[in-house]
């Protein structure tokens, strides 16, 4: 029987437009290595089926479009005023939730966020579900990966091992595993989606305003303070024999070598 996956992911400001008054959103860089193995799966099955769900203000709809104009079958955007500043635990007990009420024999889920990085979302997720999760997995073996069980690799700061998890699980790719998005045909982009996207609220999933939101979340800003940047005073050098030696100068001057 051909698999069901679950791709949470998450739109964040976009570092290469982000202006004063920008709000452009991207697809988080893992999270779409996480679409990107699910549709590399369903390109070898096409049985398979891929929903993707995120929790995130109803501006992110046009985005969920877009991937709902690519094979994925449903998309799911959770959002309410009441989940404005949730935090880590807030955002993986409304996810896991959605979830479990889903035929899911995988979830598929970037490992860090560029506005976040704490990688607690994808762990959180697989503990409300009660499933094994891996961080940093770089590859999937698309011939091993199926309802029972996922051979696959994963890097962590001893180097990369190979692992074999049994299913249902929780697999969070980073973006060295490479996996891309395909470009949507014309016809693609053309094409209304709008049957296949859901908005629910936190309420539909059972949540009350205390669950939620500032008042739900567990964690708390014990301070903080700005960070100051001094003035740069780049140089520009030669690739000659002079600019070489200016370079490991500097080198030795900051420690870097000797």
């Amino acid at each position: 029987m051909p698999m069901n996956l679950i791709c949470a992911v998450k739109f964040v400001p976009d570092p290469e437009r982000f202006t004063a008054g920008s709000r452009g959103l991207i697809l988080n860089p893992d999270d779409t290595c996480a679409l990107g193995v699910a549709l590399d799966v369903k390109s070898r099955d096409p049985g398979v089926t891929i929903e993707v769900v995120t929790l995130g203000p109803l501006s992110v709809r046009p985005h969920m479009e877009d991937l709902l104009r690519l094979a994925v079958d449903r998309g799911t955007l959770i959002w309410d005023p009441g989940l404005e500043n949730s935090d880590a635990f807030v955002t993986s007990r409304v996810l896991a939730r959605y979830i479990a009420g889903r035929a899911c024999d995988c979830v598929l889920t970037g490992s860090h966020s560029l506005d976040g990085g704490s990688a607690q979302v994808p762990a959180q997720i697989a503990e409300s579900l009660g499933l094994d999760q891996m961080l940093g997995v770089i590859r999937i073996d698309p011939d091993r990966f199926d309802r029972t069980r996922a051979v696959f690799q994963a890097v962590d700061e001893t180097g990369v091992t190979t692992w074999e998890m049994a299913m249902p699980g929780v697999l969070s790719l980073t973006r060295e595993s490479g996996y891309n998005l395909p470009y949507p045909t014309l016809t693609d982009l053309r094409r209304d989606v709008s049957e296949k996207l859901t908005i629910l609220t936190s309420r539909d999933l059972g949540f009350s305003a205390d669950q939620v939101g500032r008042a739900g979340a567990r964690t708390r800003v014990a301070g903080s303070s700005p960070v100051t940047y001094g003035e740069k005073d780049p140089k520009i050098v030669g690739t000659d024999d002079d600019g070489i030696t200016q370079v490991v100068d500097f080198l030795k001057k900051k420690g870097v070598c000797r």
